[in-house]
């Protein structure tokens, strides 16, 4: 998984954290640091006795990691955005710059959508005809039936 780390003296102060300690700092649970791992969005480091190990920049890709998915972003853009971020040394604002434009584009789209969706809405909820299939306004005869499953008005961009 990662590289061997050396251990160090008991009590001797340490740049790098145990999965308790960043499970705990991040709010985030073993299981889903070691999910993350799997699925390449973060780094450890093993000890001498197989011990994970995180460097402590680990905190602001993780809590990357739980806003960008919060937003919507799939964690293949995810992994890819951070594969981006430099190896060996902690990104700086000017990395961190680049890594969320590239995800502009994408969060307009999904706003634009989100928009569309809650104004729609507004004209929706209140008809009484619940019913998108009988919805005289939205899909009159059904004619949205031949377009295949799910809210095909609404997801078209």
């Amino acid at each position: 998984m990662g590289e061997r780390l050396a251990g160090g003296r008991a009590g001797a102060p340490t740049s790098e954290m145990t999965i308790g300690e960043v499970a705990a700092r991040s709010g985030v649970a073993v299981s889903a640091l070691h999910f993350y791992e799997s699925k390449g969005l973060i780094r450890s480091g093993r000890t001498a006795g197989n011990q994970r190990r995180y460097a402590r920049d680990v905190l602001r890709r993780i809590a990357v990691i739980k806003v960008a998915q919060r937003t919507g972003i799939p964690l293949a853009s995810i992994r890819d955005a951070l594969s981006a971020l430099p190896d060996g040394r902690t990104p700086t604002a000017a990395d961190w710059s680049r890594l969320s434009r590239r995800w502009h584009a994408e969060l307009d789209a999904r706003i634009a959508r989100l928009t569309r969706l809650r104004d729609h809405l507004d004209g929706c909820i209140g008809c009484g005809c619940l019913s998108l299939k009988q919805c005289p306004l939205r899909n009159p005869d059904d004619r949205m039936a031949g377009f295949g499953p799910g809210a095909n008005t609404l997801d078209r961009d």
